[in-house]
């Protein structure tokens, strides 16, 4: 009986138990918040990185070569803007 009084009067552990739990949880809701931040800042990138193909020219020209025993007619291809092509419109 002694020993049952014993364990039901201890508190020492219920107070770390109290203090684990107020920490586990300030650590998960600041890496909640910082993992949204991170997702946020990794989708911007990726937005830029597709803006900077978008913005690749494509276009090329070759003239008229000509030599001693050949020629060749020129040829040339013009790049033109497409459907969500510009800057800031992936979102």
């Amino acid at each position: 009986m002694n020993t049952l009084n014993t364990l039901l009067n201890d508190e020492a552990g219920f107070i770390v138990s109290a203090e684990l739990v107020l920490v586990a949880t300030i650590t998960v809701l600041g890496m909640i918040v910082g993992l949204s931040e991170v997702a946020l800042n990794v989708n911007n990138e990726l937005e830029d990185v597709g803006s900077a193909f978008a913005n690749i020219n494509q276009s090329y020209k070759v003239q008229c070569s000509s030599g001693h025993k050949g020629w060749t007619n020129g040829s040339s291809n013009w790049d033109q803007a497409e459907f969500c092509d510009g800057q800031d419109d992936v979102r």
